[in-house]
C-alpha cells in the first residue's frame, strides 16, 4: 500500500518537473564556447531554487553540459518514475 502511495506522489512531482524549465547562466568566450561546464550539482541547485527537493545524484547526466542551448535532462524521482527537465544554458550577463 505504501509503495503505491509513494509512486503516486512521485508521479505528481514528475508531472510538475516535466513542466519545469530552468535557465543556467555561464560565462562564454569567443565563438559561444563555455568557460567550464554545467554539472548535475548546478542543475540540482537550479531545480531546488524552483522549490523542488532534488538530490544531484538523482540527475542523470552522461557528461557535464559544455555548450549553450537547450537539453532535456532526466531526473529519477522513484525507481519507477522519471521526469524530463528542460535545461537552458545561456550566456551570463
Amino acid at each position: 500500500m505504501r509503495e503505491a502511495e509513494e509512486k503516486s506522489q512521485a508521479d505528481a512531482i514528475a508531472q510538475r518537473l516535466n513542466a519545469l524549465e530552468i535557465e543556467i547562466g555561464r560565462r562564454v568566450g569567443e565563438h559561444e564556447t563555455l568557460y567550464g561546464s554545467v554539472t548535475s550539482a548546478d542543475i540540482a541547485h537550479a531545480v531546488q531554487a524552483k522549490g523542488f527537493d532534488v538530490d544531484k545524484r538523482k540527475i542523470v547526466l552522461a557528461e557535464p553540459l559544455k555548450a549553450l542551448g537547450e537539453t532535456m535532462v532526466t531526473v529519477k524521482i522513484h525507481r519507477d518514475v522519471t521526469a524530463q527537465v528542460k535545461v537552458k544554458v545561456v550566456p551570463q550577463t
